[in-house]
């Protein structure tokens, strides 16, 4: 029950990378610096001013030293969400006299024209809500809130996150091309992926991504490199096997293993004992068998998958060659074959596994 809990609450966790202590330190140390140095500066320009610094920085802060490479990060996104936010607020601010309604039509129409003008920059509806909600001393400045000291934290603590990432050895702000050199695709893109046709798929998204089209290049590019080092001439089981394995435990009960059939929407499922040896296969067509049987007397002692599971299994071994799966795939349909190593399942090899290398092979011979 408890695996299942903590099994539920992972799927409600982002697929999001982790940073080393020290990294996430320095992200920390960013901030610190950051919103220190520009709350102090901001302070001394103003001097007593009630409203010298706004609370939305410390969200931006969030953006400009832990993700500086998401675009919702970039200096267009920072300086001109804001101002747009900061015009918005004092508008709806002067003009709607409900506080509730104020801030809400401000939040609703700063998002859309952020998106509009893509400047979408997520504390920017804070700095809305501030317009409205900031007090007496936020509401004397009227459109002056906009310059101070929206746009003069903004800048300012822009200034801060562009040094310090740079004296970290990150691109901070973003360029546009992977190519220094050229507009062009690099090499490697000229013959996989191109630009182009990331900007095809893009278009197609119903949804905003936090990834910049920069960012997916490089990722691709680095991907499509580790893809060739690992281009051989003969694959191995061990290559194209998948080591994540859904299976069924010999002592699980029939029904659950039926649940599990529904949960993967898979055929056929390898079985394992407690040591995690392969101990057999289980196909729906068996639980369908022994749904067919289960009114029958004789069978009513067949409770658990090991008394209708099939003992006798074809299985392979990581360093053998795929080739010599391929009758299997091909003459008797098989869905995926096991690799064991000294009895222990390691791995499967599905048949979607051998046309994808197949079709790999295909487009390298066309090269």
């Amino acid at each position: 029950m408890f695996h299942t809990q903590l099994e539920w609450l992972n799927t409600l966790k982002p697929n999001f990378k982790v940073l080393p202590l020290k990294d996430r330190l320095l992200c920390g140390l960013g901030a610190l610096l950051g919103l220190a140095i520009s709350s102090l500066i901001s302070w001394y320009v103003l001097g007593d001013f009630n409203a010298w610094y706004i609370a939305p920085m410390g969200a931006s802060s969030v953006l400009l030293f832990a993700v500086p490479a998401s675009p919702l990060a970039q200096p267009w996104n920072m300086v001109v969400g804001n101002t747009i936010a900061g015009i918005i607020g004092v508008t709806c601010a002067l003009f709607i006299s409900n506080q509730t309604e104020a801030f809400s039509i401000a939040v609703a129409l700063a998002i859309f024209l952020m998106m509009t003008t893509d400047s979408l920059h997520p504390p920017s509806g804070a700095v809305a809500i501030t317009a409205v909600l900031g007090g007496e001393s936020v509401h004397q400045l009227g459109y002056h809130f906009i310059f101070y000291p929206v746009l003069l934290n903004s800048v300012l603590l822009l200034v801060v996150a562009i040094i310090f990432n740079r004296l970290l050895g990150k691109q901070y702000p973003q360029v546009a091309q992977v190519n220094t050199r050229s507009k062009d695709p690099t090499p490697t893109q000229k013959v996989t992926i191109q630009p182009q046709d990331i900007q095809e798929v893009l278009e197609h998204q119903t949804q905003l991504l936090d990834i910049s089209e920069y960012d997916l290049q490089k990722i691709i590019l680095e991907a499509q490199e580790k893809a060739n080092a690992r281009n051989v001439s003969q694959y191995l089981c061990q290559d194209i096997m998948t080591k994540d394995v859904v299976s069924l435990d010999e002592q699980d009960d029939i029904h659950k293993a039926l649940d599990k059939f529904k949960k993967v929407n898979l055929m056929s499922l390898p079985v394992i004992n407690s040591q995690h040896e392969l101990v057999g296969t289980l196909a729906l067509y068996d639980v369908v068998e022994w749904f067919k049987r289960a009114a029958d007397p004789r069978a009513s002692w067949e409770h658990l998958v090991k008394q209708i599971m099939n003992r006798k299994v074809i299985t392979a071994q990581p360093q053998q060659p795929i080739q010599d799966l391929v009758p299997y795939f091909v003459e008797r349909s098989f869905n995926y074959i096991p690799v064991v190593e000294q009895q222990k399942l390691v791995g499967i090899i599905s048949r979607a596994d051998m046309i994808a290398v197949l079709q790999q092979q295909l487009n390298q011979s066309k090269l």
